[in-house]
């Protein structure tokens, strides 16, 4: 089963389980999705009714936490740690795996120095342990070590839920590039069309110049034929004139009878 497969079930799973509570019986549900080891997608759970009601309640400070697992990083838990509840380790480990999404988001070569910064991590060997068992294994990146460089290139990372006001900017970005790809079609058409063009000027050239050799050849070979009957008259002993020689001969011999 592949990981978003296995994210989906889980979240129908919680979802049932969340349409049947209300009030602080919505804080353990919260707490075990922020907690669960291959759950990295929260808009679902956010977007329930009941839970957007504990807005303004005691309770409200676990959809803060929600909230910060859904679009926040580390970095904003450290910023805000005074008014969040006090994370368990394993809801340390997943918002530090979040972290490095977001980061791969816009960056697909992370330093290691920007990684130990904003995952807290106090020295190479413990980073790459992270980067390997916690995010490689657990399927949310691919991507390879370069110790020589002390950076992580992230070819693939698994995308995050849309933060508030995201969407629009990919709907703008999605159009920029729907009108680029459409004006880049349009040129290689023009190109597509020129080439071919040139293409049947070519052949026309082909054909003009393949003709042309052709009447080449026939204007040697006529003018060799020509050459050699010249040549023949000219140095040759055509037969009329030595049958008339032989003619001339016998006569002649006719002439003087044979004496006895």
């Amino acid at each position: 089963m592949d990981m978003e497969q296995k994210q989906a079930e889980i979240i129908d799973q919680l979802l049932r389980r969340a349409s049947t509570c209300n009030g602080d019986s919505l804080v353990p549900l919260i707490v075990d999705a922020t907690s669960h080891p291959s759950l990295f997608a929260f808009s679902e759970i956010l977007a329930l009714p009941n839970v957007a009601q504990l807005e303004g309640t005691s309770d409200s400070v676990y959809l803060d936490v929600l909230r910060l697992f859904a679009h926040g990083t580390w970095g904003d838990y450290k910023c805000n740690a005074s008014r969040i509840p006090q994370l368990s380790p394993d809801q340390i480990l997943k918002l530090k795996q979040l972290t490095v999404l977001t980061l791969a988001e816009s960056n697909k070569v992370l330093p290691y120095d920007t990684l130990m910064v904003e995952l807290d991590v106090t020295n190479v060997r413990e980073l790459e342990d992270f980067l390997i068992n916690d995010c490689m294994y657990a399927g949310i990146v691919r991507g390879k070590l370069d110790q020589l460089k002390r950076c992580f290139e992230v070819p693939f990372a698994a995308g995050r839920d849309l933060r508030p006001g995201q969407l629009g900017n990919m709907l703008h970005t999605l159009s920029d590039w729907l009108n680029t790809s459409e004006n880049l079609l349009v040129s290689i058409q023009d190109k597509i069309k020129w080439a071919d063009n040139m293409s049947e000027v070519d052949k026309k050239h082909r054909k003009e110049a393949e003709e042309g050799v052709e009447e080449l050849k026939k204007s040697l070979s006529m003018k060799g034929d020509f050459g050699s009957r010249g040549h023949n008259e000219m140095f040759g002993e055509p037969s009329g004139v030595m049958n008339y020689k032989e003619d001339g001969m016998r006569s002649k011999r006719r002439r003087h009878p044979v004496r006895r």
